[in-house]
């Protein structure tokens, strides 16, 4: 049974365990085996910061031993996804993996942008005055090619049909 490790800020879900619960029945209901950021049991360290580094040490070892991923890369904490999330795309990709990912809202960025920061209909620089990207992508160039769908189900019914359709 092919592995997936679930990135995302569900971890940060008002109650993680729940929503690390449903993700991996849903993987199990498309064969797969769900690898949770919350799997790791990480005990208290003698700091914060080295809690922290136990857990990211940890999450990065499931990324190594799951056969892909699955990233939700809905917006967190403002317009962009977790960058988190964003990091371990980064470093999945970098060791080989293959990434698939989820958002609900898959319009392109400038659109998605204008209305999130009520920008006119013709703006092209947010209200920071950086230029806005017209690659007529939803989300960030380097990662935007792992999108496949709007949410975790149909980006696992993706998957599935990906890699078993030869």
């Amino acid at each position: 049974m092919k592995t997936i490790y679930l990135a995302g800020p569900d971890v940060f879900e008002p109650d993680p365990f729940e929503a690390g619960k449903h993700l991996k029945s849903l993987c199990k209901k498309y064969g797969f085996e769900g690898l949770f950021p919350l799997d790791n049991l990480i005990e208290e360290r003698s700091t914060p910061q080295h809690t922290a580094e136990a857990i990211r040490k940890a999450n990065l070892n499931l990324i190594k031993q799951a056969d892909l991923i699955m990233a939700n890369l809905n917006p967190f904490r403002g317009f962009e996804p977790d960058s988190g999330t964003v990091y371990e795309i980064g470093f999945a990709e970098a060791i080989g993996k293959p990434v698939f990912a989820y958002a609900a809202d898959r319009r392109h960025m400038i659109e998605r942008l204008r209305e999130h920061q009520a920008l006119g209909a013709d703006a092209l620089a947010c209200r920071d005055g950086k230029n806005i990207e017209r690659f007529a992508l939803s989300h960030n160039l380097m990662f935007a090619h792992t999108l496949v769908a709007e949410t975790a189900e149909k980006c696992l019914a993706y998957i599935e049909k990906t890699l078993f359709a030869s």
